[in-house]
């Protein structure tokens, strides 16, 4: 009797926890979120799922999983109707656990906000749609490669530009390498124009096709930014709010 009370009281704070999260200002974030960390752990990348083997096994099933829903450039542009559909499928395929963790960070710290602003549903068409052509642009720019794309940088780097946009004046703590990873507070104003040029300067450096698509954060960052101003007005923005951050992605 006292294992089933204990059960049914686990059961009532986890239905309480659903509901409340479902409540949350922001449950497009926590459920894109989830929904990542969840495709991940089941996947091979994570490398927990026995069912896809070991060793060499466990490397081709990764290969075969990322070819089949990522973006793969030289396939895009073929024609073929399941190749049009992995700009979107991409979104939610990560390579590693810091590809993932470093992208579900920036998508938790600046999605909730964003969210809130945008409101539900226009947020989810914003996410989907901007990480959608971020992943196009970048691959019309390496047509001939026939590398796999992965990952949510595109659709989290628009969040990036609307962010900047909509909340110029909000403290962002930022962990620098040349300061000794020392946390510091800078206005998003400082912070994601900085972020970008890191991205500029990198896409420029990536010669050799895919690998970290800088290119995609740049045309990701670009449509947030360029959609919020035109969607919102600057007699809309917002001057100052809470958001603290960590910095860094390294990956797409």
């Amino acid at each position: 009797m006292i294992g089933n009370w204990r059960v049914a009281r686990f059961g009532a704070r986890f239905a309480k926890a659903g509901r409340s999260a479902f409540r949350a200002p922001a449950p497009v974030t926590y459920a894109l979120i989830a929904l990542c960390c969840l495709l991940f752990l089941i996947g091979p990348a994570a490398g927990l799922n026995p069912a896809y083997g070991s060793g060499d096994g466990l490397l081709a099933a990764q290969r075969a999983y990322f070819h089949r829903w990522g973006v793969v450039p030289a396939e895009l542009f073929e024609g073929a109707p399941r190749a049009a559909l992995t700009p979107a499928t991409a979104l939610f395929v990560h390579g590693s656990w810091v590809h993932l963790l470093g992208n579900m960070l920036f998508l938790y710290v600046f999605g909730v906000m964003t969210e809130e602003r945008m409101g539900h549903v226009q947020f989810t068409l914003f996410y989907l749609g901007c990480g959608y052509l971020a992943l196009l642009g970048y691959a019309a720019a390496n047509d001939d490669s026939t590398q796999s794309l992965v990952g949510a940088s595109g659709a989290i780097s628009a969040i990036l530009g609307a962010f900047l946009f909509l909340f110029p004046g909000a403290r962002v703590t930022s962990l620098l390498p040349f300061l000794l990873f020392l946390p510091l507070r800078f206005p998003a104003w400082v912070v994601l124009p900085f972020w970008a040029g890191l991205q500029w300067v990198a896409a420029g450096r990536a010669a050799q096709g895919p690998g970290v698509a800088y290119l995609a954060h740049l045309v990701g960052f670009g449509l947030g930014f360029g959609y919020a101003s035109a969607r919102f007005g600057r007699a809309t923005r917002v001057k100052a709010a809470p958001a603290p951050a960590s910095e860094g992605e390294n990956q797409p």
